[in-house]
């Protein structure tokens, strides 16, 4: 089926107005062949246009770039999914002796390691990852190894990166050059802001209001020691690249074997539970999350810096890849609204809404109500005449810039025992979702509550 290029773009225009983000480029892999366009512009304050050609900034999309290289490894021979990280760093340690002698890169790429990002500042030099390992000695559990998903934003990737380099004898820039992109034949993408042709890159935007324009983001790009779990920067069509490898188990566009059809299927179907579901998907991989979307198992890979967004759909059944980037938002409901007219162009079924709350749930408050904590989020359930609500405390700083009180509550409204919508209190967010699960025995109080794939502990 053809794509309306001219009705979709201005349908995606229209999406942008509404949500207030200058400018998306969108890539369709089908069948073999691809469609690239553009709508909108680079930087509010140019005004100069995207193209399919424009360069944005992929966020935690570069998780599945690292995976990429660092399956490579286990197809070479050099490491073991299931073997010790000391195996390969014999220095590295954390603050449990079992999980120092045990945590392996499988814990690491399915985010199941529970180690807290306590590596401090690594600063922005070549030894930024061995710094990393290096500063985690102390770093304490969030959660027992292996026992639930818990999104690691930086540090875990940044290990599988320092054990590339150690493998082979090369920084992690270097390590995807010459593993990835060199091979996939990728020119415009990199790893570091110094390989960005600024005439190509996209700015990015916050979003004050919908009735303002977006303002230029504070932050051109995220630290160094966000690498391999966020800095990679692309385009549209060489993010479908990396797609066409997992649709082809192995295959690069140019028929150039980059991961062995086995590894393909094994970086599918190792997969773990997710406390919340809904959000993104209810399993993750080896560096993709893994949907359901009406009975077809669809794989993701989304990601987000400070003003730019990345969403990337590979729909296998139907032989399809799908790449949105922004320079604006986040907002998922832009993202699901705009995947559903592209969707619909393709005749495929839309991507699922949100579950409706259950009204005639009857919980007990008490087994939910308390504090869940990690550095920099503090989340606060309370129970008030038999309904529950969540209080979540902003970074002073961060609701100063964006003109937003620093503590915000929600309602929290029941899908089911574990599982709760969370409605906005204001006209830029969405509806988002959350897990409070685990109850312990003895107390019956849940442990965690889990959210945007982060989880946080209860704290007494």
């Amino acid at each position: 089926m053809t794509i309306d290029l001219p009705g979709l773009s201005a349908r995606i225009g229209d999406l942008l107005t509404a949500y207030a983000i200058p400018s998306a480029a969108i890539g369709v892999l089908r069948e073999g062949e691809l469609t690239e366009f553009a709508v909108g512009v680079k930087n509010v304050v140019t005004g100069e246009p995207a193209t399919a050609d424009t360069v944005y900034q992929c966020g935690s999309m570069t998780k599945t770039w690292t995976a990429l290289a660092f399956l490579q490894l286990v197809d070479e021979g050099a490491v073991d999914l299931d073997t010790p990280v000391r195996t390969y760093l014999p220095g590295f340690a954390v603050a449990d002796p079992e999980v120092s002698a045990t945590v392996t890169p499988r814990h690491l790429l399915q985010h199941t390691n529970g180690i807290e990002e306590a590596y401090g500042d690594p600063g922005e030099d070549d030894d930024v990852y061995e710094r990393m390992v290096d500063a985690i000695a102390d770093a304490p559990q969030v959660f027992p190894l292996g026992h639930t998903h818990g999104y690691s934003a930086a540090l875990g990737y940044a290990v599988l990166a320092r054990i590339l380099e150690v493998h082979d004898g090369k920084r992690w820039d270097d390590v995807m050059r010459d593993r990835v992109f060199g091979p996939l034949g990728l020119t415009g993408t990199g790893s570091r802001r110094e390989q960005v042709d600024e005439s190509r890159a996209a700015t990015g935007h916050l979003t004050v209001s919908l009735t303002e324009d977006p303002i230029v983001t504070p932050v051109d790009y995220l630290p160094r020691a966000f690498g391999p779990g966020g800095n990679v920067t692309s385009t549209v069509r060489e993010v479908l690249a990396m797609a066409h490898v997992i649709l082809t188990e192995g295959l690069a566009p140019t028929g150039k074997r980059i991961l062995s059809a086995e590894r393909v299927r094994e970086m599918k179907e190792s997969r773990v539970p997710v406390p919340d579901p809904y959000m993104f998907g209810p399993e993750w991989a080896l560096g993709l999350i893994v949907c359901d979307w009406h009975g077809q198992t669809v794989y993701a890979s989304d990601g987000s810096t400070i003003g730019q967004n990345s969403r990337l759909r590979i729909l296998p059944e139907a032989d399809t890849a799908i790449v949105l980037l922004t320079n604006g938002g986040p907002r998922e409901s832009f993202y699901r609204k705009a995947f559903t007219e592209i969707l619909a162009d393709l005749g495929l079924p839309g991507v699922p809404d949100l579950p409706a709350p259950d009204p005639a749930l009857i919980l007990d408050p008490t087994r939910y109500a308390g504090v869940y904590e990690r550095p920099g989020a503090r989340f606060e359930v309370t129970a008030e005449d038999g309904r529950l609500h969540l209080t979540l405390g902003i970074d002073p700083m961060q609701a100063e810039f964006l003109g937003k009180p620093d503590r915000v509550t929600y309602e929290l409204l029941a899908v089911s025992e574990t599982h709760f919508l969370m409605p906005p209190t204001d006209e830029l967010e969405d509806t988002q979702t959350v897990a409070i699960y685990d109850f312990a025995s003895g107390t019956g109080r849940a442990q965690y509550l889990h959210t945007n794939c982060r989880v946080h502990p209860r704290v007494e």
